[in-house]
């Protein structure tokens, strides 16, 4: 059956409860959740579609999963459309072949997601860090799951490097004068607006799962801080769940390892950075002061992993863009984790 609404629950806009849950907390898509793909904004008919594009639409929503052949996408008048509905249709198609929402995941970056629209991808991937988060007591943690599937503003000032939700920054400002954190942000290139954000600390985390959905908390993941402990926890559950794997992940200030063998950059810029480093290239300082957050992972079965790095330190690094934009891509854990085979469990 379909999870409940609970209390506790959070990131209830994943749209999580409208999933069965299988072995392991693994998600099962329903015809409900394919609604709620459906009734995205690009898939929604306007005032001015032809009656073959509302027919399509209105057939998908009674049925989700039904078939549809080209012929009744090459009758949409719309190009856009027709583009947006193939999209979908063949993402959906995709994700329904695989046995979990997780296994879908999976197979999507493994076999390529070329053609696959990223708000699609996006709202998979929002899934499946829910389930992978279920259950998740620390909301230092959740918060930091956020990153999984949204864009983060950074901001570094007087010891504090504070993440905050790129899209709430820009949809709270206003012309005008600025916050403490709203300033930090300005000062970090964000809009010359108002911004008003809380930074989750102690004394409010227990006010998160209430506004998990509004992701207006501003994470701090400066050393010693709850935020950079919370990264390495959420990794750890992200990892159990997606890949089968007991990993310990803790983090460090510097990489400081003559026999370094294997990282994994978590966005485009931290793999720039860290295969430059690996390679022996001088970094200018200013770009290896992008890099926010490195991490030490050790798997609990060394024999899970390839024979060269077996008994030896992963170091996973996540860094900010020149526009202090960090964007988050779990997916290079996908090719980037270390493991003998691909028969991950999901």
């Amino acid at each position: 059956m379909s999870a409940l609404l609970s209390p506790g629950d959070f990131w209830v806009a994943s749209g999580h409860h409208l999933c069965d849950v299988a072995e392991h907390g693994r998600l099962l898509g329903t015809p409900e959740l394919w609604r709620a793909f459906l009734a995205r904004p690009e898939l929604m008919p306007p005032e001015e579609a032809c009656a073959a594009e509302r027919a399509l639409h209105a057939a998908l929503m009674d049925a989700p999963l039904q078939a549809v052949d080209g012929a009744r996408l090459a009758a949409l008048a719309d190009g856009d459309a027709r583009e947006n509905f193939g999209q979908f249709l063949a993402f959906r198609d995709r994700v329904a072949a695989a046995p979990t929402l997780e296994a879908a995941w999976l197979a999507l970056y493994r076999e390529g997601v070329a053609g696959i629209p990223p708000i699609l991808l996006q709202m998979l991937t929002h899934l499946v860090a829910r389930s992978a988060l279920e259950g998740e007591g620390d909301p230092f943690a959740l918060r930091a799951g956020e990153l999984l599937y949204r864009a983060q503003r950074v901001g570094i000032h007087q010891g504090a490097t504070l993440l905050a939700d790129e899209e709430v920054v820009e949809m709270r400002g206003r012309d005008g004068g600025f916050g403490a954190l709203g300033q930090l942000l300005v000062e970090a290139g964000a809009p010359p607006r108002e911004v008003e954000l809380d930074v989750l600390t102690e004394a409010n985390a227990t006010a998160y799962h209430g506004r998990s959905d509004a992701h207006d908390f501003a994470l701090d993941i400066a050393e010693g801080r709850d935020g950079q402990r919370g990264i390495a926890r959420m990794l750890e559950r992200f990892i159990r769940h997606m890949f089968g794997e007991e990993v310990s992940i803790r983090a460090v200030p510097v990489i400081e390892d003559r026999n370094w063998t294997w990282h994994v950059g978590l966005d485009a810029e931290a793999t720039s950075i860290a295969n430059d480093l690996w390679q022996g290239r001088k970094v200018k300082q200013d770009r290896l002061a992008r890099i926010l957050w490195l991490g030490v992972l050790e798997f609990a079965d060394p024999s899970r992993v390839l024979p060269r790095v077996a008994g030896r330190p992963v170091y996973l690094a996540l860094a900010m863009d020149a526009a202090n934009r960090l964007r988050m891509k779990p997916q290079n854990l996908v090719a980037g984790l270390p493991l003998v085979g691909k028969e991950q469990a999901a």
